[in-house]
Parts: structure tokens; C-alpha cells; sequence
């Protein structure tokens, strides 16, 4: 087995199994224990793993927060598939939780003419809802500039009072050990909120928010469906055992 075939082996081990033993290395690709450590210290060097005892664990970097902005000129495409895909699942008479972010605006258009209730913490989501003349509520709180979410504990204690048939929410970071996870601990708790008041939650995300970690975990892997687009071009065969993953085609 070649070294760049040998480094892909490992680091897939790695987001399957967060941690890897250089015994099994060696039986698996038939390579004698010097190699396997030579191996372990160059991908060390480059950032990619930690060396352990008898082994290699996962790196995990804490992801920082863009802005909307930022946000939403990235993956517009597959953000479109996969915010069509949701709607989809939204039936008449639902009444649904619609959480900030860029994905979830990507909904708004595919909601117009449905009769349902939305409930909403981003400000720029009712706006379009209202102009499309959905039943919107936004809730109150305190505005977050980067994102343009309402958030805070008002936001949470009125949560607290509603019932979701559903609820949509974006999520920075995917990760099959840390789960859900978002950067920020005030968007967390309405997000926290709305996924314990609703029936199904479902988590909006491109494939470049996997084996991400950011700094609040929402909930576990277990816990949500996951909307997503390239299935089959991203390593997600180490989610299929914990959850239940919808595809977007592109």
C-alpha cells in the first residue's frame, strides 16, 4: 500500500472510530509497527491526529461563527436542494419551528401557499414569510447582529409555551462523538428549546458542516434527522448507524 493510500486509510478510521490503535493499523494494511509509526508522526505533524498510547486519537478544532452574510453566499445550490427537500416534508396544517440561519431561509420561498403555522426567531426569515403571506410569528428577544437571530431568555420562556408538529434548525457543526453543535451558548438554548417542543427535528446542513465541532452542543447524533446534499462524495458512513440521513439531490 503506497503512504498516501496509507494516510487516507487512517484518517477515515479516525472519523469512523475517533480513535485508532496502531496493532489493528498493522494487521488491517499488513505493515510492520515502524511504519505505522512513522505514518502516525508525519499526519501528527501536519495537524491531522494526536498521537496516543498505542495508537492515534481524532483532532477536533473548535469552529468560529460567521456571519449571515458570509453564511449565505456559500453553497447557495446545495443550500436550494436542501432546503427544498425540507419543505417538502412540511404538511398542511403543521405547525412548525423555523430557526435562524442561511439554509432555513432557503425554505422560505418553498413554504409560500401552505397552510400552516411558523414560529421563527430570525428576523429576515418573517419578513419574506409575511410578504408571501404565511401565518408567521417572530418571537421576541434580543437581536444578535451577526447572525440576525432573536435570542435571550425571553426567546427561550416563549418557546417553552409552544408545541411543534416540527422544527427546522441550522447547525454549525456535525460530529458523530460532540453532535449538534453551534457556536454561540444563547442561539443554543432556542434551539435546545425548540427541538424538545417538537414531534421531529430536522437539521439543515451541507456537507462541509461534518466532523465539525463548534462550542455548545444542541444534542446528540442520535436525537434529529439530518437534511444534507452529497451523500455519497462525503465520508458519512460512520452517521448511518445513529441516525437517519435524508439526501438532497443535486
Amino acid at each position: 500500500m503506497l503512504t498516501e493510500e496509507r494516510y487516507n486509510f487512517i484518517l477515515e478510521k479516525l472519523n469512523q472510530y475517533g480513535v485508532i490503535k496502531s496493532q489493528e493499523l498493522m494487521l488491517e494494511m499488513d505493515c510492520s509497527e515502524s511504519t505505522i509509526r512513522r505514518d502516525l508522526a508525519s499526519l501528527e505533524e501536519q495537524g491531522k491526529l494526536v498521537r496516543v498510547h498505542g495508537g492515534a486519537k481524532r483532532v477536533y478544532t473548535v469552529e468560529q461563527e460567521q456571519s449571515l452574510i458570509e453564511k449565505s453566499v456559500k453553497n447557495v445550490h446545495n443550500k436550494e436542494k436542501i432546503a427544498e427537500l425540507a419543505a417538502s416534508l412540511v404538511d398542511d396544517g403543521d405547525t412548525i419551528f423555523l430557526d435562524a440561519g442561511s439554509t432555513t431561509f432557503f425554505m422560505v420561498p418553498f413554504l409560500k401557499g401552505k397552510k400552516i403555522r411558523i414560529v421563527t426567531n430570525a428576523v429576515q426569515h418573517a419578513l419574506l414569510l409575511a410578504d408571501q403571506n404565511n401565518d408567521v410569528l417572530l418571537i421576541g428577544g434580543k437581536l444578535k447582529n451577526t447572525t440576525q437571530a432573536i435570542v435571550g431568555t425571553t426567546s427561550v420562556d416563549q418557546l417553552s409555551r409552544y408545541r411543534f408538529n416540527k422544527s427546522f434548525l441550522g447547525m454549525n457543526g456535525i460530529d458523530k462523538d460532540y453532535g449538534f453543535t453551534t457556536p454561540d451558548p444563547e442561539e443554543a438554548n432556542v434551539k435546545q428549546q425548540a427541538f424538545m417542543n417538537s414531534s421531529k427535528t430536522y437539521i439543515l446542513a451541507d456537507e462541509t458542516k461534518f466532523n465539525k465541532v463548534t462550542f455548545v452542543k444542541v444534542c446528540t447524533i442520535d436525537d434529529a434527522f439530518i437534511i444534507t446534499d452529497h451523500l455519497s462524495s462525503t465520508n458519512y458512513e460512520s452517521y448511518f448507524n445513529t441516525t437517519t440521513i435524508l439526501e438532497a439531490k443535486s
